[in-house]
This record gives structure tokens, sequence and C-alpha cells, in this order.
């Protein structure tokens, strides 16, 4: 892992409200977007594999966060987990609490 992939995944973090990072092909991760998508939140998304510094980026993120996989998902700078975290903190409102306490 490169410090300059470190900090990519920093600043993306810090300037996007919801940050996504996925793979293009990943049924979690379609269905992590879906579910964003379907509480209309607005979201940065960066595909994994259509990016050169993708596995860089991949690996920035288990040392960030002890997650490999994708979806890894952040709102408001906090991490949420993965695509099941995600879902399971709607069903419970938490992400919605999470997206309405930064908005005000």
């Amino acid at each position: 892992m490169s410090r300059a992939a470190l900090d990519k995944i920093n600043q993306l973090i810090a300037s996007n409200a919801v940050m996504v990072f996925s793979k293009s092909y990943c049924p979690y991760c379609r269905r992590a977007k879906g579910a964003l998508d379907d509480l209309k939140v607005a979201y940065n998304a960066l595909e994994l594999d259509m990016t050169n510094d993708g596995s860089d980026l991949q690996a920035a993120l288990k040392e960030l966060t002890g997650q490999r996989t994708v979806p890894n998902i952040f709102i408001h700078q906090k991490h949420i987990g993965g695509c099941d975290d995600l879902l399971a903190g709607i069903t419970n409102q938490s992400v919605q609490q999470l997206l309405t306490s930064k908005s005000t």
C-alpha cells in the first residue's frame, strides 16, 4: 500500500458526503448503490476495477478500515462497512439518521 493511495482514499472520503468504493461487476456493490439510489442519496462511487491504482486503493482501504471487500462505504467520513451493513443500517434507520444529522 502506498502513501499516495492512502492520501487519495482520505481525500475522497473527506470531500464526499457519501463515498462508495466499489467494483463494477460486484453484485453486492450494485445492491448497495441501488439501496442508496432508492433513498435518493447522492453518492460518489469509485470503481476500483476501472482505475489503474485500484489494487493500491483497495490495500489502503484494508489498512484504514480492516475491510478488504467491496463495497466499502463511508457516510460523512464514518465507515459504514459493506452492503449488509448498509442494508441493516437502512432497516434500523441509523443510515438515515446519519445522513440527516450532517445535512442540517
